[in-house]
């Protein structure tokens, strides 16, 4: 039989005030979170986020392989045949466990911000390392007016290749994104009606990028993509929908109703509709890689002696701070305090060292299921008060942090980099 994810010690939201309160104190307002599994059927693992080989397929191989793990996600993954928490993160603390969407809920004004918890009742942003061992279908993501139609939120995203989870390339370390400017839409509609004739052509009507890492992409909705080989580390609004545009990939059939899923019933058939949802402009823009490229920003007002804390995801989507990331490196034997203007998810990813009271450290292997200290969620008290953070291994400590929308005001724009 096919195994799924416990969750043994899950407390329900009724009771998850007092063990909340203990946490956050036990905590100076850091919560512990357990590793976030996610499988896609339609994908192959790329095996390089630490999973253990005999647990690729957890969830039992009609489920698919295990290719994703999220991180301080309050947002379900949209798979067919879930399991009741598939995409939850889970807080730990003395054994037990409880959704840090329940936490949300219980006590969010502590736990992101009164303003953030006001205007969107949750907490509105996720992150997830992706990591496949080929290049995933052409698709885009919905933008929020067409997301809306089917109850739904759109979805920007955005990339950052950590050289620590990139030892190797694997197939096709190279992304196709938006269409070849001059493309029509006629020609994408003429790929839509070819669907089941094998090959649809969709990416030849659009243009890879190399992979580079330590740099990334911000990916605005509406736009098409298909993601190469490289582990991605991927902040992105709190949503799941997406629309696969391309039929087949690498010998593997994509079927129509992964274009479709997240379309109004009636309008699954109608091609105008479906090549409406797209940003045409966004996608044949001729400066696309000018606009939507990002290399690491120093902070200097947050980098000091001993560490450094980069911007590695910024800019806004159609003039909104939606979401943005950092990466901060301490040197052996270095500490610092991170001061930030709001909530963040933490995901330790080289060495070992201490977060406030907490341990913290980066696994060689993690069992399905199993406990780690590579994971937290500092919360905005802890974030507005400053965190410690202490590198007590032998090599550089290295954690990535994203941020939810409108907390920055000092974010670098679009293509600061190159400014």
């Amino acid at each position: 039989m096919p195994t799924t994810k416990p969750a043994p010690s899950a407390t329900k939201r009724t009771s998850v005030g007092g063990l909340l309160d203990r946490a956050l104190n036990a905590g100076d307002g850091v919560l512990r979170l357990t590793p976030t599994w996610v499988p896609r059927s339609f994908l192959h693992p790329g095996k390089r986020i630490k999973l253990h080989p005999d647990d690729w397929y957890a969830y039992g191989a009609h489920r698919g392989g295990i290719d994703e793990r999220w991180f301080s996600s309050t947002t379900e993954a949209a798979n067919e045949g879930r399991v009741w928490h598939e995409g939850l993160s889970f807080c730990e603390f003395e054994g037990e466990e409880f959704l840090l969407r329940d936490a949300v809920e219980e006590a969010g004004a502590r736990l992101i911000g009164d303003v953030l918890f006001k205007k969107y009742n949750r907490w509105p942003v996720y992150s997830k390392f992706f990591d496949n061992m080929g290049p995933i279908p052409h698709h885009m993501h919905q933008r929020f007016e067409d997301a809306k139609l089917v109850g739904q939120e759109g979805k920007p995203e955005s990339y950052y290749f950590p050289p620590q989870l990139n030892n190797v390339d694997n197939n096709f370390a190279y992304t196709f994104m938006g269409l070849e400017p001059g493309t029509t839409k006629e020609q994408v509609r003429k790929c839509l009606e070819d669907w089941s004739k094998g090959d649809n052509g969709m990416l030849d009507l659009s243009r890879a990028y190399r992979l580079k890492r330590g740099t990334g992409w911000l990916i605005p909705p509406g736009i098409l993509h298909a993601p190469g080989s490289l582990c991605t580390y991927e902040p992105q609004w709190g949503s799941d929908v997406f629309a696969m545009f391309q039929s087949l990939v690498e010998g593997r059939e994509v079927p129509w109703s992964l274009l479709v899923k997240d379309m109004p019933p009636e309008k699954h058939q109608d091609l105008d509709f479906i090549v409406g949802q797209l940003d045409w402009e966004k996608n044949v823009d001729t400066h696309f890689k000018e606009h939507n490229y990002l290399e690491p920003i120093v902070d200097q007002q947050r980098s000091g002696k001993g560490y450094t804390d980069r911007w590695i995801v910024y800019g806004t989507i159609d003039g909104q701070q939606l979401f943005s990331a950092k990466e901060l490196t301490v040197e052996p034997g270095a500490s610092c305090t991170i001061q930030d203007p709001g909530a963040s998810g933490w995901i330790t990813v080289q060495g070992r060292g201490r977060m406030g009271k907490l341990d913290i450290q980066t696994p060689v292997m993690i069992r399905f299921g199993a406990r780690t200290q590579d994971e937290v969620f500092i919360t905005y008290e802890a974030a507005k008060a400053g965190v410690k953070v202490e590198n007590t291994g032998s090599e550089p400590l290295v954690g990535l942090r994203y941020f939810g929308p409108n907390v920055h005001s000092n974010l670098p724009k679009n293509g600061g980099a190159s400014k």
